[in-house]
């Protein structure tokens, strides 16, 4: 099993950006992120496939971009214009396939970090 690393969050005032990385030890076929707001269930915000492809939810789409490093072991979360409504745990999730990537089917998850959105 391996756990990914992340690091990245923290407190900023809305309409601020962040940027959250993933790092693992070896290139993943998909990396996704994934938030948890109190009260909600766990929703899938973005994931990268080891080819290119990128794909973001609507609801922050335009806003958050996922992308990866050149190495490909580094997985980022680009989030501007942030509002209260994405204060959340971010976690990142390793999957051996981008394919129904939202169910997180045998991932390997990182320790997830706290953002937080003030107005």
């Amino acid at each position: 099993q391996v756990q990914p690393v992340e690091s990245g969050g923290g407190s900023v005032q809305a309409g601020g950006s962040l940027r959250l990385s993933c790092a693992t030890p070896y290139v993943f076929n998909c990396m996704a992120w994934f938030r948890q707001a109190p009260g909600k269930e766990r929703e899938g915000i973005a994931a990268s496939g080891s080819g290119g492809w990128t794909t973001e939810v609507e609801s922050v789409k335009g806003r958050f971009s996922i992308s990866r490093d050149a190495s490909f072991t580094t997985t980022y979360l680009q989030m501007n214009s942030l509002q209260p409504e994405d204060t959340a745990v971010y976690s990142c999730a390793a999957l051996n396939s981008c394919m129904d990537w939202v169910s997180a089917r045998n991932a390997n998850w990182g320790q997830g970090t706290q953002v937080t959105v003030s107005s």
